[in-house]
């Protein structure tokens, strides 16, 4: 089989460079387009210069139709309305959608399922083996540890600039314990702690939200009982670890039927 013809938008972004070299180093994948909102400054340069690889004779476009129209996928790391807009074009082009954006709101999510009839998208708060066997540790330390011996709270740190919060990675992990617990994470959630909160409601799922600097991802699971506390964890030290596990689910998804996949899909867990 020829390599997966890959387009990234978002592409001269932090996050869009690294999918850049992610996809460049991994066999059996290539960049064959390259996408950025109008007015960027990366638009008209080459994307492999840009991603310190050397030319590779890909020039970065706003028109993500054109570069669709050419792909067999799609990595989009950028913005909610954004990679609404993309799920769409991934769906009359018939191409896999790997979705790793997060903030989106539940009118977006329908629209990506309504999206996901035509493409075939693999979404995720995070692309990582790691979180996503971490989520996967969550689910089952929630459900072999009961409501009333043990409080869930899930704490989280990212770099300054993110704009989102909680962060994409807690609310999976929130919604890993909430599937070990059978509840749902709506609802049972508590976003906010000021003033006098009053005592804590057994069985909520707490989140706590660290902004500062450059950290790439923290996040811990913690787990308190009565004189004992269980913290699972991972700390991402490189974007590089989201781009390879986005390249990774992108050629697991080629020549799938159209639909919404998870990167548990993809790990097989």
């Amino acid at each position: 089989m020829s390599d997966m013809g890959l387009v990234v938008v978002g592409a001269g972004g932090r996050m869009g460079l690294a999918l850049v070299r992610a996809v460049h180093e991994t066999e059996g994948a290539r960049v064959v387009a390259a996408v950025e909102r109008k007015g960027s400054p990366a638009i008209g340069k080459d994307i492999g210069e840009l991603a310190g690889l050397g030319p590779l004779g890909v020039i970065v476009s706003g028109d993500p139709l054109a570069a669709f129209a050419k792909a067999d996928g799609v990595l989009d790391f950028t913005a909610p309305a954004a990679s609404v807009e993309f799920a769409g074009y991934a769906a009359q082009a018939r191409i896999v959608h790997v979705l790793g954006t997060t903030g989106l709101k539940a009118d977006d999510d329908a629209r990506i399922a309504a999206a996901a009839r035509h493409a075939t998208i693999v979404r995720s708060g995070n692309m990582s083996l790691g979180v996503n066997l971490l989520a996967l540790l969550v689910e089952q330390a929630a459900r072999a540890l009961a409501a009333e011996d043990f409080d869930i709270e899930v704490l989280e740190m990212h770099h300054r600039n993110k704009v989102d919060a909680p962060s994409g990675t807690a609310l999976l992990l929130g919604e890993a314990a909430a599937a070990g617990r059978g509840i749902a994470l709506s609802g049972n959630d508590v976003r906010v702690r000021d003033g006098h909160t009053g005592p804590r409601e057994t069985g909520s799922i707490g989140f706590a939200t660290l902004r500062g600097g450059s950290m790439p991802g923290d996040h811990s699971v913690i787990l308190a009982g009565n004189g004992e506390v269980i913290t699972l964890s991972h700390h991402a030290q490189d974007r590089a670890i989201f781009a390879r596990g986005a390249v990774k689910a992108a050629l697991w998804a080629r020549g799938r039927k159209p639909g919404l996949y998870s990167m548990r899909d993809v790990l097989g867990f």
